[in-house]
C-alpha cells in the first residue's frame, strides 16, 4: 500500500502556546484514517497544517511525493487535498446547487461539475429534493452532508474530515458514518478528526490518539477499540 500523506516530526504554535509536538502520521492510498481525541488536543490544527490554513514551524508534510510547505491553501486544494470544516460553513444565503457549484471552483474540476453534481445526488438522495432549498434554512444533518458533498464536487484524492457528526442527532451521526464509508468504497482516502472514538475507530483502517498535543497511541481502528487505554478514557468504561 503506497503512502498519500506523510507527517514527521510536526511542530506548531500559535504565539507562545505550543500545540503540536513531532507529531508523525502517515495516510496511505485507500484508507480512512482517524484522528481522536479530546477538546485541544491538535486534532483540528494537524489538519489545518495540511490544508495550509496555518504554517508549521517544523517538520515534514509531503502529499504524493511532493512538499506541501512551499504550497498555498488554494494550491492544495489543486492538488486534490480537500477540507470539510468543523461547523460545516456552508453559504446560508446559497440554494444547494449554488452551494455545490462553489465547490468546484478550481479550474481542473469544472469539466466534471455536472457530473460530479449527479454523483452527489445519488449520494445524498436528501440534497436532491432540497437542490433548490437555501443551505441556511436546513437542519444540521442536511447542512452537514451538503458540506460534505461540496467537497466531493473538488475531485478530492484525500479528504479531510474535521468532526463531522459535531452536534448531530444520532440518526444523522451514523448516516453520516455510512457515507463516509461509501466515499472511501468509491476510492477516496480520508483523514477524518472525530470526537465520536466508537464510531470512528469502527470505519477506520488505522488511527491515531493524540493528547496534548503528541501522538500517544497508534494502531489499526478494531485494535484500538479493545485497548484498555481506550475503553477508560474514551468510552466510559
Amino acid at each position: 500500500m503506497s503512502s498519500l500523506l506523510q507527517i514527521e516530526k510536526l511542530n506548531f504554535s500559535y504565539g507562545d502556546l505550543k500545540v503540536l509536538w513531532d507529531v508523525d502520521l502517515t495516510v496511505n492510498q485507500g484508507e480512512i484514517v482517524t484522528v481522536v481525541g479530546s477538546n485541544g488536543a491538535g486534532k483540528s490544527t494537524t489538519l489545518k497544517n495540511v490544508s495550509r490554513l496555518v504554517r508549521a514551524s517544523s517538520g515534514k508534510l509531503v502529499f504524493d511525493g511532493q512538499d506541501l510547505h512551499a504550497l498555498e491553501s488554494h494550491q492544495v486544494v489543486e492538488r486534490g487535498i480537500i477540507q470539510v470544516p468543523e461547523g460545516r460553513r456552508i453559504f446560508s444565503e446559497m440554494t444547494v446547487v449554488e452551494n455545490l457549484r462553489m465547490g468546484s471552483f478550481v479550474k481542473s474540476t469544472r469539466p466534471d461539475r455536472e457530473k460530479n453534481m449527479e454523483r452527489v445526488f445519488t449520494l445524498f438522495p436528501r440534497l436532491a429534493e432540497r437542490r433548490d432549498q437555501l443551505g441556511g434554512t436546513m437542519s444540521g444533518g442536511e447542512q452537514q452532508m451538503l458540506a460534505i458533498a461540496r467537497g466531493l464536487m473538488g475531485n478530492p484524492r484525500l479528504m479531510l474530515l474535521d468532526e463531522p457528526s459535531l452536534g448531530l442527532s444520532p440518526l444523522f451521526v451514523k448516516n453520516i458514518f455510512d457515507i463516509i464509508k461509501e466515499i472511501n468504497r468509491q476510492g477516496v482516502t480520508i483523514l477524518l478528526v472525530e470526537q465520536n472514538v466508537l464510531q470512528s475507530l469502527r470505519i477506520s483502517h488505522r488511527a491515531y490518539v493524540l493528547e496534548t498535543g503528541r501522538v500517544v497511541l497508534t494502531g489499526k481502528g478494531e485494535e484500538l477499540l479493545r485497548d484498555d487505554r481506550i475503553k477508560k478514557a474514551y468510552l466510559g468504561a
